[in-house]
């Protein structure tokens, strides 16, 4: 499988949805509403017993879309995640062990980072693009600014607290590639099989500028 770099993936729109999958059926039609509003990046976190089925159906039926998995914590959750179809990884933390599994799996990855510190030891690893999570508990859009000159050279997708109202103050920063959020698939929107409002969220996200 060819997979694409992180910078690859985070340019492909300016927001990355995360998505959490109760209903497997679901999954195609959501992702397929996202793409069709211009979101081909799709986070899909494992935090359900279906996560990894949803990544597997997804990545069958939506060739255009970019199928990530998300809330990586262990070595095990590369392999499965990798076996599934992603194309991409995504983790709430830095870990080294994480990421040697990732290298061995050929997994792209966007770990997760809260520190100047954090964002180093990920440097030093020669990662250039990072997670900032959860950004609003974080301190946002103010620490992001203050981290611009001090770690020049690293970019970020902060995730955590953002929505479609704070979007653009994020994605104003030079530092910032993308942002990941879950507004653009509610779960009163996905109960009620409504793609096309999905599609409608996905379009007006799209067209955020980065």
């Amino acid at each position: 499988m060819t997979r694409p770099t992180i910078e690859e993936v985070c340019r492909l729109a300016p927001v990355v949805p995360v998505m959490v999958i109760d209903d497997l059926d679901k999954a195609v039609p959501l992702a397929r509403a996202l793409v069709a509003g211009g979101l081909r990046a799709l986070e899909i976190t494992l935090r359900t017993p279906v996560a990894l089925d949803a990544i597997r159906a997804i990545a069958e039926a939506v060739p255009d879309a970019e199928v990530g998995v998300g809330t990586l914590r262990l070595p095990s959750d590369v392999v499965a995640a990798a076996a599934a179809g992603a194309t991409f990884g995504v983790s709430p933390g830095f870990s080294l062990d994480l990421l040697d599994a990732a290298d061995q799996a050929g997994l792209p990855m966007l770990p997760g980072v809260a520190t100047p510190s954090e964002a180093m030891a990920a440097s030093e690893r020669g990662l250039k693009i990072l997670k900032f999570f959860p950004a609003e508990a974080n301190g946002g859009v103010p620490v992001l600014k203050a981290w611009g000159s001090a770690l020049l050279g690293l970019s970020f997708c902060p995730t955590g607290g953002v929505s479609l109202k704070n979007a653009p103050e994020y994605l104003a920063l030079p530092n910032v590639v993308c942002v990941g959020g879950s507004w653009v698939a509610p779960k009163e929107a996905v109960a009620a099989n409504d793609w096309d409002a999905i599609t409608r969220l996905a379009k007006e996200a799209s067209a955020l500028k980065t």
